[in-house]
């Protein structure tokens, strides 16, 4: 019995297209439910999130119950979009889970500093990115409470 019911709304900020893929392989493998969408940059995901420029449609809708986060984009990094989420009353509460390349001690520090809930190298194997997205799941969507948007 699939143990992975709790809807779930998930933001991805990742530039590359071959993970952005992986991915969105490894969310649909779990069979999770709810909605996995995917950003390029930075400033795309400010927008998402802000509802601004191509994302106004949206601007009834719930924002995201997560953020991941890869740190190394074009245009907007993602430790700017930290820093930005975090000033920011409306999004601040949502948690923010680094999935990078990077596993850099002073990347580690500066976004725990700059307030992540979680930083996750990304895998290079697929099972490893389902096992991820299991944990992911359970951990945030079914052990610890969030709060409404």
């Amino acid at each position: 019995m699939n143990n992975y019911l709790t809807p779930m709304n998930i933001i991805c900020a990742e530039d590359d297209p071959d993970d952005r893929m992986m991915t969105q392989e490894a969310f649909d493998e779990c069979e999770l439910k709810g909605d996995l969408t995917f950003v390029e940059n930075g400033e795309e995901l400010m927008s998402y999130l802000n509802r601004n420029n191509q994302f106004q449609e949206l601007e009834n809708q719930c924002l995201p119950d997560l953020i991941l986060l890869d740190l190394n984009m074009p245009k907007k990094d993602g430790k700017d979009c930290i820093c930005e989420i975090k000033k920011d009353p409306t999004l601040k509460k949502i948690p923010i889970v680094v999935l990078t390349t990077s596993n850099d001690e002073d990347d580690i520090l500066k976004t725990y500093n700059l307030g992540v809930s979680s930083y996750i190298t990304k895998p290079v194997q697929f099972d490893a990115m389902v096992d991820i997205f299991k944990t992911i799941h359970q951990y945030w969507f079914n052990t610890v409470r969030l709060p409404k948007n």
